[in-house]
């Protein structure tokens, strides 16, 4: 019963996360990578259609994780700078039908 309900409680926090805008994940450590993932999720989570908000959500936790995974080592964080404000300007572009700026 107890790890039902600590499910479903999860699930919750969660989605009122997911709803409100909040940001569960931590960041990667470089400014630019945070900057945009923020703007990117602000985006995805107000002004996608909600039937399209799971394969941007799912794609960008994908970039988090490798971004997160190569800032731990000793040149990825230098090299993540220009990575992260060009992957920027290509989802400006790809997001801009959605009115989302960046």
């Amino acid at each position: 019963m107890f790890r039902r309900l600590a499910l479903v409680t999860g699930f919750a926090l969660a989605a009122i996360a997911a709803t409100s805008g909040v940001r569960a994940a931590e960041p990667v450590g470089v400014a630019a990578c945070d900057e945009f993932l923020t703007k990117y999720e602000a985006c995805v989570g107000t002004k996608v259609p909600a039937a399209q908000q799971t394969m941007f959500k799912s794609q960008m936790e994908q970039t988090r994780k490798a971004w997160t995974d190569l800032a731990k080592t000793p040149n990825g964080k230098p090299s993540l700078e220009a990575a992260c404000k060009q992957t920027a300007e290509q989802m400006k572009t790809a997001l801009s039908a959605y009115a989302c700026s960046f």
